[in-house]
Formats: C-alpha cells, sequence, structure tokens
C-alpha cells in the first residue's frame, strides 16, 4: 500500500506564527531613532521594556560602545577572512580575558546555533551516544541531529526527569563509549535550571555520563566573573563537562564561548570545528565590546551589577507573591513566565499591556506545548522600581479581563500547568440559551435525530455506534475497552448546531508517525507492548473514520457552541487525566483551523480520505466509463483480466472456521500497515459482525487452477458496514500477502467492493483512509483530513522527531 502523507513541522510553526503575527504580538518592528533599553518603541508607542535578554543592561554600557566604534575604525566592519587562516587582530586579547574568567580552555564562536553546530559533531565520537532533555535548547537539538548519519543514537528524555535518565544510561552503558546528556543551564522560557548536584552525582556513579550544558541564559548575572549559573553550582569545570556561554545577551556583545577542559577534546574542536572553521568570524566591533565587557566582570564591578539586578528580581518575585498570578517557576532567575493556557488568551493579555504601556514576550509553541502558552517577562537592570510595581498591578488588572474575554478562568489555566487550583465558583454558561446534552451510550440519544444528522457518513450511524459500544466493552485488553461519549448542543429553538461522539482509549502515539518511527517503536514493543501509548480522548473512534461532527455553520453562534464542546471534552479530559485530546478528519478550513489554534490545538495532517462521491452508473458495464483515461487503462490491465481468477462470495453470516480464516487475513493487514499504527482489533468485531444485519463480507478465494489445486481458502476479504442504504463503507480489509502482487488480491477488492454497492444501490463509497493512490485509480475522489491534537507536552512529538531519521 501507498504510505501516507505526514505533517511539515515547518507548516505547523508557520501557523502558528501567522496567527500570532496576525494577533499582534509576533515579528513586530521597533521604532525610534535610539535606543537605551528601559523602553522600546513599538507601534508609534513607547513602552516599558519587560522583553530583554539582557539582563544586566550592558549593551547599552559607555564603555562597550566607544569599544565597538573603536573596533571599526581600526579594523573595519568585518575581518573578512576564516578564523583557520588568520584571527582579528583582537581576537587574542579576547580570548586571553575569557579564559581568565573561566579559569579554564575556552573556543570563540560566531554564535552559539553555530558554535554546537561546530562543537557537539566534533566532541562526540563515533560508538558514543546522546541523551537529550526534551527542552533543551533548539540549537542544541538540531546540531545533536546532524550525528544521524554517522549513527549516533539520540535518546530522548522527558524534561529534568532523572529517573528516566538514569534508567537510559543503564539501557545504553553496555554499547556505547560515552554517553553524552545534553540539557540548559537556565532554560529560557520557565526559568527554571538544571539540576546540577543530582547530575554530578549521577556522572560519579556512571563514569561513562558527559555533560554537555548550554547556559546562555544563566551567563553573567551570576556566578564568578559572571561566568554563569553552572560553574556557580559546580565552582570548577570537569574534564566531563563541556559548558556552553554567551558573549551576546547578557554579556553584551556578540559571539558565543564553548568552555572544555578535557585537553584532547578541546585540541581537536579548536584545530577543525566544522562551522567554527569555515564560517565568518566576528566583526571587529564585537570583539573590541566583548573585550569591553570581559573587563568588567573581571572586575569587582560585575558583582555590583549582579546585585542591582538581584534586588528588582527580589521586588517582582515579593509582589507577584501576594497575587494570584499563575508565575509556573519561582526562583532568582532574571526569568518570569505567567501562564494563560491557550494562545487566544496570551494574545490577548500582551496586547491589554502593550496598550498599558509594557512590552512583554510571548511563549508559544513550538517553545512550549499549545496549551502552555503564556507571557514571558524578564527583568533586566534597566528596569526601575516603579515600572516593575505598575506592570504587577497591570497584569493584577488585566489577566482576570483576558481569561474573561476568551472564556477561561484561573483553575483552567492553573490546572495546565500543574499548580495549586484557586477552586473558583463555576462561571456562567457563555449563552444563556444554548443546551448541552451529554450522554455515554447512543441509547440515550434519539435514533431519528441522530441518524438524521450523523447517520449517512460512516461506521456511526445510531445501530453502528450501539454495535461499537457492544464490542468495545468487557474485553481482556485495556486497548480494546472504549468509553462513548456523545454531545448534541442546541440553541434556544432546540434546534441542533452541534453533534458529535468521542471515545476515551487507548491509543499508540506513533499511530500518524512516519513508518520509519513505527517500525523502531514496534521493536520497542516485543519487550514492552504499551511503550509509548497513551489513554486519548479523541472525536470518533479509532475504528471509525469520516466526518465525525455536525455542525450548522450557518448558525450566528457556532464558534460559541464549539467552544462549548471544547469546555465539555475538557471537563472529561480532567476527569480521565487523559494525555491527548484529538478533534480528526476535518477538511482545511481557515475559521476552524484558527479557533482550534487559539484553543489551544495544533493542526496535523491526517492520511487522505478517499470516496466515490456518486455511484451515478447503472451497471457496471457503465463503470469504466467513470474513469480517466489513465485509469480506465489501468482498469483494464490490472484488473479486469484477473477477475476470472476468483471466485467471489457475499458472506453475511460465516461460520466459526471462515471467521478465523478472515481474522487472519485482518491482521495479516494490521502487521503490515505500520502507515496507520493502531493496535489490533479483537477478534469479538469480527465474531460480532457476524451476528450484525449492517454488516458483510466480501471474501475472494483463488481458483484451484491457481492455487495449486487448493480452495476454499480465501486470499483477501473486505469488511463492509452498509449504512442506511446511503453509504457503502469497507472498513477494514484482510490479504494474504502471499498473493497480493502475483494476483493483484488489493486491486481485485477494491473492484468487488464497487461492485457490491453498485448491485445493492448504494449511492457512495467511503473506502477510508491510507493507499489513496491505489483508491483514486479505481474513481476514488481524494479529500486532504486534518486533525487537531492537544497534548499535555511535546515530549513525544520532539521524541518521535528524534527518532524519525535516527
Amino acid at each position: 500500500m501507498a504510505k501516507i502523507k505526514h505533517n511539515n513541522f515547518l507548516d505547523t510553526v508557520n501557523e502558528v506564527f501567522t496567527d500570532a503575527k496576525e494577533q499582534g504580538v509576533l515579528h513586530l518592528y521597533a521604532e525610534g531613532d535610539s535606543f537605551t533599553g528601559r523602553k522600546i518603541r513599538v507601534k508609534q508607542k513607547d513602552l516599558f521594556h519587560f522583553g530583554t535578554t539582557g539582563y544586566l543592561g550592558l549593551e547599552q554600557d559607555e564603555r562597550l560602545k566607544k569599544a565597538a566604534m573603536d573596533g571599526v575604525y581600526k579594523y573595519g566592519t568585518q575581518f573578512p577572512l576564516s578564523k583557520s587562516y588568520i584571527s582579528n587582530p583582537l581576537y587574542a586579547k579576547l580570548e586571553e580575558k575569557i579564559t581568565q574568567l573561566y579559569n579554564a580552555p575556552i573556543i570563540i564562536t560566531k554564535n552559539s546555533t553555530l558554535g554546537h553546530l561546530g562543537v557537539i559533531p566534533s566532541v562526540v565520537e563515533d560508538g558514543d551516544a546522546i541523551i537529550l532533555d526534551h527542552q533543551v535548547h533548539w540549537s542544541v537539538q538540531s546540531a545533536a541531529n546532524v550525528l544521524k548519519t554517522r549513527s549516533v543514537p539520540i535518546e530522548m528524555i522527558r524534561h529534568s526527569h532523572l529517573d528516566m535518565l538514569e534508567d537510559k544510561i543503564k539501557k545504553l552503558s553496555s554499547k556505547y563509549k560515552k554517553i553524552w546528556y545534553m540539557a540548559d543551564g537556565v532554560y529560557s522560557m520557565y526559568g527554571d535550571v538544571a539540576p546540577l548536584d543530582e547530575l554530578m552525582e549521577l556522572c560519579n556513579k556512571y563514569p561513562q555520563l558527559h555533560l554537555y550544558l548550554d547556559d546562555v541564559h544563566g551567563m553573567s548575572w551570576t556566578g564568578k566573573h559572571g561566568t554563569g549559573y553552572v560553574l556557580s553550582k559546580l565552582d570548577e569545570l570537569p574534564e566531563n563537562v563541556l559548558l556552553f556561554g554567551t558573549l551576546s545577551k547578557t554579556f553584551g556583545a556578540s559571539g558565543a564561548v564553548a568552555v572544555c577542559t578535557h585537553k584532547k577534546r578541546y585540541h581537536k574542536i579548536k584545530t577543525f570545528g566544522g562551522p567554527l572553521t569555515f564560517s565568518a568570524q566576528l566583526e571587529p566591533a564585537s570583539v573590541a565590546a566583548a573585550i569591553a565587557s570581559a573587563d568588567i566582570h573581571l572586575s569587582p564591578e560585575i558583582y555590583m551589577l549582579q546585585n542591582e539586578l538581584l534586588e528588582r528580581i527580589t521586588l517582582f518575585n515579593t509582589l507577584l507573591s501576594k497575587t494570584d498570578l499563575p508565575l509556573v517557576e519561582q526562583n532568582n532567575s532574571p526569568v518570569f513566565y505567567i501562564g494563560t493556557g491557550m494562545p487566544v488568551t496570551g494574545y490577548n493579555l500582551v496586547n491589554r499591556l502593550m496598550k498599558e504601556g509594557f512590552f512583554v514576550n510571548l511563549g508559544i509553541f513550538p517553545a512550549v506545548p499549545v496549551k502552555n502558552t503564556g507571557i514571558r517577562v524578564t527583568i533586566s537592570r534597566h528596569n526601575q522600581a516603579e515600572e516593575i510595581k505598575s506592570l504587577v498591578d497591570a497584569m493584577v488588572y488585566h489577566y482576570p479581563k483576558a481569561l474573561e474575554d476568551t472564556y477561561t478562568t484561573p483553575d483552567k489555566v492553573r490546572i495546565a500547568f500543574k499548580l495549586p487550583i484557586l477552586n473558583e465558583k463555576p462561571k456562567k454558561k457563555i449563552v444563556d440559551e444554548f443546551s448541552v446534552q451529554y450522554v455515554k451510550t447512543i441509547q440515550d440519544v434519539d435514533k431519528i435525530e441522530w441518524n438524521k444528522l450523523m447517520g449517512k457518513k460512516g461506521v456511526f450511524d445510531w445501530d453502528g455506534l450501539l454495535f461499537l459500544e457492544n464490542v468495545f466493552t468487557k474485553n481482556e485488553r485495556s486497548e480494546n475497552n472504549w468509553d462513548f461519549h456523545y454531545i448534541i448542543i442546541r440553541d434556544e429553538a432546540h434546534i441542533p448546531i452541534l453533534a458529535t461522539f468521542f471515545t476515551y482509549a487507548l491509543w499508540k502515539e506513533d499511530m500518524l508517525a512516519p513508518v520509519s518511527v513505527s517500525i523502531k517503536l514496534e521493536e520497542t514493543r516485543k519487550n514492552d507492548p504499551y511503550y509509548l501509548t497513551s489513554n486519548v480522548l479523541g472525536m470518533g473512534s479509532p475504528f471509525t473514520e469520516g466526518e465525525h461532527v455536525y455542525l450548522d455553520k450557518s448558525h450566528p453562534y457556532w464558534k460559541l457552541a464549539m467552544k462549548q464542546m471544547l469546555d465539555k471534552i475538557e471537563e472529561l479530559e480532567l476527569e480521565f487525566n487523559s494525555n491527548w485530546l484529538v478533534l480528526r478528519d476535518f477538511e482545511n478550513d481557515e475559521e476552524l483551523s484558527q479557533l482550534f489554534h487559539q484553543q489551544g490545538f495544533i493542526k496535523t495532517v491526517m492520511p487522505d480520505s478517499c470516496q466515490i462521491l456518486d455511484l451515478y452508473w447503472k451497471t457496471m458495464d457503465e463503470y469504466p466509463e467513470s474513469l480517466s483515461t489513465r485509469s480506465r487503462k489501468h482498469f483494464k490491465k490490472d484488473i479486469l483480466p484477473y477477475e476470472e481468477r476468483f471466485n467471489i462470495v457475499h458472506n453475511v453470516s460465516p461460520n466459526d472456521t471462515q471467521i478465523d480464516q478472515f481474522y487472519e487475513l485482518y491482521n495479516n493487514v494490521n502487521k503490515h500497515n505500520l502507515a496507520l499504527n493502531m493496535f489490533p482489533l479483537p477478534k469479538k468485531l469480527f465474531t460480532m459482525m457476524a451476528q450484525h444485519p449492517n454488516w458483510e463480507f466480501i471474501a475472494i478465494y483463488l481458483k484451484e487452477e491457481f492455487n495449486k489445486g487448493k480452495s476454499h481458502i480465501p486470499v483477501g476479504v473486505m469488511f463492509c458496514y452498509k449504512n442506511l442504504g446511503a453509504t457503502y463503507t469497507p472498513a477494514f480489509i484482510g490479504m494474504d500477502y502471499n498473493y497480493t502482487d502475483e494476483h493483484q488480491v488489493y486491486r481485485q477488492l477494491l473492484y468487488q467492493t464497487i461492485k457490491r454497492a453498485t448491485k445493492l444501490k448504494f449511492k457512495k463509497i467511503d473506502f477510508g483512509m491510507t493507499a489513496s493512490f491505489e483508491k483514486k485509480k479505481v474513481g476514488a475522489t481524494i479529500i486532504p483530513k486534518v486533525a487537531y491534537i492537544q497534548a499535555k507536552d511535546n515530549y513525544s512529538m520532539e521524541l518521535m522527531g528524534v527518532m524519525e531519521t535516527n
């Protein structure tokens, strides 16, 4: 079967960023003829600046400015030579001073991204392994991924989850020489820090463990000579720790610095470090400014600057502690994160604060999970006490209004960030005239109404859902027990605006991942069957495919009805502690896409849906005329001539032996079809199909002359649901792969399905997902589909991204 298309991560990020840009909180331009650091001019308004990463304000220090100008006048705007040949005359002085700072061998790099790209492939050798903290900076992850081409294994752990780290170390220690754990010293979004004491204990316990620490956000504002958070904890840098600092951000200049006390490793990086060899060197102005900053760092003045910043940080912490604002991480770093939960709430609050005169950053996917959006406030020496107090007052005033504007609550936000809840009073309904019907069985839903709204769309008419409820209950294995949840939202006239159903079930998290990822995960699952599986609250069910929601978009309140539905499933998510929410099988719709994103979902591409929308021909002799010229040739060459090889049986009540045969054929396909990786369905399902009037089996048997005298052995079967005389749905397929290529079994099953639907006078066929190329050739219309996903964190997605080409 053809492989399915998968979502491009960059496309998802582009949509998220585009929405944020349209909301006026991203890709802004600073204005004005000068800049002091205390205020920043945006949209013709001067705002107090609480978004800088220059925490000590050194970028505005007159000494650095003068040094930079002198550097330009003496050596030009750039020094256009590779540093491998000859360095700018100022480089030697800078390297000497940075070496004094760290009291260790250092390497200056153009920036941290190029530095990681140069250093990581140099220090990580073939025979080593890498473990990434899943929140380590993107630049580290990107550089590590380069090593996949050298077959260096890359694993990932949940953020600062040291038990998980130790398990990975134990797993890798017998196979690899060194194990590199890569993490940040201070994390740039929440301002939390690496557990360095515990990490060093692990290093002592496992000599193979080496640490690669990016401390660019810990630089200057703390530590001896401003060498950062990591060295403030370690005092000296051991040989098994490689440290990255920065000469930009708080340091006030440009560039980055790698610190390495291992002599051979240092020599290797220094002599040839890939991008460090071939990329341009720092401009004279940057080198000169960095020298001036290094002089400040080497003097007692650095501690005065650190203390001044600490006073401001302490003030902000003290003021926040007197409020109910959801500060995600409390410590003494200059980075603060106030959770808003949904992106739309974040947009609202950022815009409110800008109108009030404050500039803050928005923390958004992929830097944080979509539902962990928030405002990132950074404190610097530029900020004065009066504007710090005013910012807190403004947040206290505007935060509840932003929540109210976007129909959310403080406790919803706190739950998203696992913070203590306030036990607030329930808020009033969004629209008083709405009525929300929620039930747990289709038997509590009016059959006529449900079939009118949802009945002609697949295996989820009223009878089909009752069948599924009976199948997926009281089973031995957890993945075969599903909870069903039905939601119908009506207006004041009791007219339905929205109807849908959800199931709560165990999914493989790689269900829609690339085949290469599923192959690796299935190897792990041979010993750990439930590895990387999660309880999912998903629209529709793992069994069904199609348009799982009825939505009247002509109704003036359709968006609010959708919000009511999301509120209800959020309640269910909390009740079940679900790891994922999935809204699936939508066609591309910009309005829905924006609505779901702003409510904390990201869009992912699903396999295409394949449907024959109109079986208008009266006989199968007319069918070929419905095909394109190319498909007609395919039909005459690869389908029609093979039909005579088979005996075709339309079986509505197979016996036990036949059910066993059909189930074996189904399992063959399920094992092969990693393009849509699902748990195998229970045999009980197929037994109950045989007893249900709406199900039938199209079985094909090779005639004896084509099968070495054997007969009565099916080589293919299609499991088909008859939906209210409207839609014929071949829900699943089974095949014997020993015969598929020689006898065109799959194509024959598609054709026989069309013949059967035509004979029974159905109006359309829903062929479902995957193998769209083959289905198109028999006349199916290909309909792109998307899903909207909300995960508790990004770990699984990032892990599978690491695995994709590993």
